[in-house]
């Protein structure tokens, strides 16, 4: 007999056909409500922050942008009413505050802390559209560590020429001045967008952060702890320079303007520039122990937030024979570096060893005033052991008293410094200053290029000389 309580077989298979249906579309909704959950939490900020979420755009002609203020609160953008905006330090100040426009984007801090200049926070973003209702009509304001005359200083002192020049607080992190040339207007960079894109001279490059260059004989100063570091030399031991280094295969280094120093230890090397001698070291210490020596100076770390840069271009040290071994010693063959990391380098000269993580953003407040977010000084990490960072630094001292980087001499204060004159294959050599003084109470480290200009003495320490008068 039939068991009419189970059905046929066609609606038995029905049955297993609509809970099989069933089962698929709770799937489907239980898919989509995580989506949404990782929409509301985790994929948040990335939403907030994309160029063409519409909402920002919204909320930029219906809110008066907050300013964006220098370390004593002077404006270097700020808004009258929404969708209005002025730049104070134009051209001078574009590499910090970037611009913004619905229809190019948006740079610099004007691009990185588009939220909080329109009022709004992570929390907030995750609200959707309830941040309507918490939205105020005017966003935060963004304070710097910028140190305004630095920074002009430091543009002015340019007069014209392409290059870059930045300054740290050694002791920090805090970025007091970023300069870039050439620049462009913020206030005009839509009408003259195409102009600027065509540019040869590459006005729209934040030079400090994406320039990448040969860094030249500034690197013989990191190259002197690496050696000490590895045991391959000490400071008594003298080396005899006549001018010129074979390093094998037919290939030499040479001195500039063919300059011989006889004999010198590590200390004179440094302040001489002798390229004999820190070619010799690069060959002794070999690829392995230089490859840690440019991991242990950050190198091969990249910046990140309102700092975000590249890691430098670094060659394949396994790979190096014995004449690229040698030109590494001097800054040149395949190294390729950006400003900034030079002067992490003369920071960590400069305050014992240590390197503290780099900064731009002090504060974020409200427009009543309240704190929202504080920046803080961190260590980021020990690129060299006291002893030798003060060793070195003295060295350095030596080079502004009695070498090549005279032209930075500051009377009554105390300047650490090294020239560089980078080879570069597309023209003239380019000109580099890096090192530290003691000024406006501060302990800052520098980094300083003059594209195409020659020697470092001559064309870059003049501009760190202009930007520790500024800071007094």
């Amino acid at each position: 007999m039939k068991n009419l309580g189970n059905g046929t077989a066609d609606e038995r298979q029905t049955r297993l056909h609509v809970v099989q249906v069933a089962v698929v579309l709770l799937a489907l909704v239980g898919v989509l409500a995580l989506y949404l959950c990782y929409l509301q939490t985790f994929g948040a900020d990335t939403l907030a922050h994309h160029p063409l979420n519409q909402r920002s755009a919204q909320a930029e002609a219906e809110v008066q942008r907050g300013a964006i203020l220098d370390a004593k609160g002077r404006a270097l953008a700020q808004s009258t009413a929404p969708g209005q905006r002025s730049y104070p330090m134009g051209a001078a100040m574009a590499p910090v505050t970037g611009y913004t426009s619905e229809r190019i984007g948006s740079a610099g801090l004007e691009g990185r802390e588009n939220q909080a200049l329109l009022g709004r926070t992570d929390e907030m973003n995750r609200l959707g559209p309830v941040t309507q209702l918490l939205q105020s009509d005017r966003g935060n304001d963004v304070h710097t560590t910028i140190n305004a005359d630095v920074q002009q200083a430091a543009y002015d002192a340019f007069a014209g020429r392409r290059g870059a020049a930045v300054v740290l607080d050694a002791t920090t992190g805090a970025v007091l001045a970023m300069v870039s040339c050439p620049s462009y207007d913020p206030a005009h960079v839509e009408d003259d967008w195409e102009a600027l894109r065509q540019q040869a001279d590459g006005p729209l490059l934040n030079r400090v952060l994406y320039g990448m260059y040969p860094p030249g004989s500034t690197i013989k100063p990191m190259m002197a702890d690496a050696a000490l570091a590895a045991g391959v030399t000490d400071p008594a031991e003298t080396f005899d320079c006549e001018g010129a280094l074979d390093v094998g295969g037919g290939q030499s280094i040479r001195e500039a303007h063919g300059e011989v120093h006889g004999r010198v230890n590590l200390e004179q090397a440094v302040t001489e520039s002798c390229n004999v001698t820190f070619g010799q070291l690069a060959m002794r210490m070999g690829g392995k122990k230089l490859e840690k020596a440019f991991d242990r100076f950050g190198f091969t770390k990249e910046l990140t937030g309102d700092l975000a840069s590249e890691a430098a271009h670094l060659p394949d040290f396994s790979a190096l024979g014995q004449g690229d071994i040698a030109q590494i010693g001097i800054g040149q063959s395949s190294l390729l570096v950006t400003p900034m990391e030079m002067a992490l380098v003369a920071a960590a000269f400069a305050n014992h060893g240590t390197v503290m993580q780099p900064y731009l953003v002090q504060s974020v407040t409200t427009p009543g005033g309240v704190t929202l977010h504080e920046a803080h000084a961190q260590k980021w990490f020990d690129a060299t052991t006291p002893e030798r960072a003060a060793l070195i630094d003295g060295y350095m001292e030596h080079v502004v008293t009695h070498g090549t980087g005279t032209a930075a001499r500051v009377s009554g204060l105390r300047v650490t410094g090294k020239t560089g004159t980078a080879e570069n294959a597309q023209g003239r050599d380019h000109a580099w200053f890096l090192g530290s003084a003691d000024a406006g109470g501060r302990k800052i480290a520098f980094a300083i290029i003059v594209e195409n200009s020659g020697g470092g003495g001559i064309a870059a320490a003049p501009i760190a000389k202009k930007i520790i008068l500024s800071m007094e």
